[in-house]
């Protein structure tokens, strides 16, 4: 039985995969970097470090301070996309709110913390959530199973200082939009929901998601309980 749910970010909670990497171009571009579609795509499950470096490094322009640079552009750069109203996912607000008072949630992301809690704060989903991973909780990004098992880590110490029983991975549902986090969720042990809000069915069923949907607005409770029974 499933009795926690870990929510990805980007491209799941909020839908700004292309804004990303519409930012990530406008700000790698004045490097003398082009970035190609296919190049941010195959990239889905890098926290923004890796994925930074990984660019410059293509482009021959890796350093430390390139690496900081692009990172502070590209975060004012997004935020001022989405100053105006926050592209959340339809349906996504209402499944949180309603899977906050039967499950545990956590946000196991490898954005920025920062992002995060800009949107978090904005949308007031903060106090939905037990607990958060972002990048700057673990060293290595998806598909490494690392972040996840991190989240479950977490968890249990909260549910442990409320003198509750720790959950076992197979307890927890993980909610991905991208290969490489089916593959990380997978690779923890926990089950797995794939959205297609970034990839083809294809793709998601290729690497083992347990279940595909088109959008989270059918979802509820007693969905996840039937399904992942």
């Amino acid at each position: 039985m499933i009795k926690a749910i870990f929510f990805d970010f980007n491209g799941v909670i909020i839908d700004d995969e292309r804004l990303q990497m519409t930012a990530y171009q406008q700000v790698l571009q004045g490097h003398g970097i082009e970035l190609t579609e296919a190049q941010y795509f195959a990239a889905l499950g890098m926290d923004d470090r890796t994925f930074v470096r990984t660019a410059l490094e293509r482009g021959g322009k890796l350093t430390d301070q390139n690496v900081s640079a692009v990172l502070e552009a590209k975060s004012l750069v997004h935020r001022k996309m989405i100053e105006d109203e926050l592209p959340l996912f339809p349906g996504v607000v209402t499944f949180l709110k309603a899977g906050a008072r039967h499950f545990s949630l956590g946000l196991v992301s490898m954005a920025d913390r920062n992002e995060i809690s800009y949107v978090f704060d904005r949308a007031r989903l903060g106090p939905l959530f037990s607990i958060i991973v972002s990048a700057d909780d673990v060293e290595v990004c998806k598909p490494d199973p690392a972040c996840y098992r991190r989240g479950l880590e977490k968890l249990n110490d909260r549910r442990r200082e409320a003198r509750q029983l720790p959950l076992l991975s197979h307890e927890c549902l993980v909610v991905e939009d991208s290969p490489p986090g089916i593959q990380s969720g997978k690779a923890a042990g926990m089950r797995t929901l794939a959205v297609t809000n970034t990839v083809t069915e294809a793709e998601l069923r290729a690497v083992g998601a347990e279940v595909v949907t088109a959008s989270l607005v059918d979802w509820n409770v007693d969905a996840v309980r039937h399904v992942f029974s």
